[in-house]
């Protein structure tokens, strides 16, 4: 039996992503627009007056429609928070990578059912905000049995999993360094390879140094996992070319960055997933998205949703700080949260709207897109739909 297929008509603008189509901009713009999903995927756009016959049909009553939100980046499998480090932080202490200790003493201490509540919470809160598409990492338990259980529990909720055990080097052998290395290369890797498609590496003074980062990242590569790194958040260092080297899907962070950093982004696969929320919650310097993309590096936004230093599940709010204070244009920022996430997960499937796609749309409440930066901290997302069907 056919599935029925569904028009959403009266859109006032349609982000597409797809530069064959409407204005041929890069965000593909169609205005008085329509789209018609059928099953999980989008079968058509185009101007609403042209719209085939469908059996149902939505009336966007003139709302602008975006791709679902792709969030590349996040640490949801955690318990407790770090208000405390908050609040002192913002008194005047600067923030440093040693404050995840905190997280990891909470993980462990939780249930399994307490864990995967937090993640379904946080994720039920993003979705609400539009994101149809997350990354969540491990990193938080820093031992074979609590880095594994992170990895599944993580897998229950998305096919996006990354092996984070090296987030930091674990108290458990803060005397000795290598002895870790070791076991996230070995023991801790065979565990949560199965529930993984990444590996990560907080490539960083304080956490892992290059020969460090390059060890875990080619033993993760030599198990099917595909590399990503946290890269040159807090310092200047050799992550973002490492990451280039070894065809890492995103260098991500990439706040203080050399001329050659951003030449080794141009020319390479990797995308430049940036982060502002981290920048804000951390009172730390703005990455320069504008230069990275006058270089031509293919730039992602999104939430890094940790309970240390970026608490935040709004892409929306991404973007209004990406606009305000790293340099891009609306457009630019609109695209980096939807078809530049899906380039950061090596997607073609979503992040636009086009015949094909996975129909994750996100209806604002405003006629454009643009109204995501214009008007800030305002909850403008009405609908949203995964996979053909409305969530939200």
């Amino acid at each position: 039996m056919a599935t029925p297929a569904t028009a959403i008509v009266n859109i006032a603008s349609l982000v597409t992503n797809d530069p064959s189509l409407g204005d041929r901009s890069f965000l593909g713009l169609i205005q008085d627009a329509a789209v018609v999903v059928e099953g999980d995927h989008v079968v058509w756009v185009g101007e609403s007056s042209k719209a085939p016959a469908t059996d149902n049909r939505v009336d966007a009553a003139g709302r602008a429609v975006i791709p679902g939100f792709v969030d590349s980046h996040s640490h949801l499998v955690f318990a407790g928070d770090r208000t405390a480090e908050f609040n002192a932080r913002m008194s005047g202490q600067p923030y440093e990578a040693g404050g995840i200790r905190t997280t990891v003493a909470a993980t462990r201490a939780a249930s399994d059912e307490a864990l995967s509540a937090n993640v379904a919470h946080y994720l039920r809160e993003a979705l609400a905000q539009g994101t149809t598409t997350f990354e969540t990492k491990s990193g938080y338990g820093l031992t074979v049995e609590d880095e594994a259980r992170a990895l599944r529990i993580a897998a229950e909720h998305t096919d996006e999993v990354t092996y984070l055990g090296a987030h930091i080097v674990s108290p458990d052998y803060a005397d000795d360094p290598a002895a870790y290395v070791d076991l996230v290369t070995g023991e801790m890797l065979d565990a949560c390879a199965p529930y993984a498609r990444w590996v990560d590496v907080f490539c960083e003074k304080g956490a892992f140094d290059g020969d460090q980062a390059r060890a875990i990242l080619t033993a993760g590569r030599a198990k099917g996992l595909h590399p990503r790194v946290h890269a040159n958040q807090l310092s200047y260092g050799p992550g973002v070319q490492l990451a280039v080297e070894l065809d890492a899907a995103s260098a991500d962070h990439c706040t203080h960055l050399t001329d050659a950093d951003v030449d080794a982004l141009a020319s390479g696969n990797t995308v430049a997933t940036l982060l502002p929320g981290a920048e804000f919650s951390t009172r730390a310097e703005w990455p320069n998205a504008r230069r990275l993309l006058d270089a031509g590096v293919t730039v992602a936004l999104s939430t890094d949703c940790n309970p240390g230093s970026s608490f935040t599940s709004s892409v929306p709010f991404c973007i209004a700080l990406a606009v305000r204070d790293m340099g891009m244009t609306p457009d630019e920022a609109v695209w980096s949260a939807t078809a530049g996430g899906a380039a950061a997960l090596r997607r073609t499937d979503i992040g636009r709207l086009a015949p094909g796609t996975r129909a994750d749309l996100t209806l604002l409440n405003a006629p454009s897109h643009v109204h995501l930066a214009y008007r800030p901290g305002v909850p403008l997302v009405s609908e949203v739909w995964r996979r053909g069907v409305r969530v939200a």
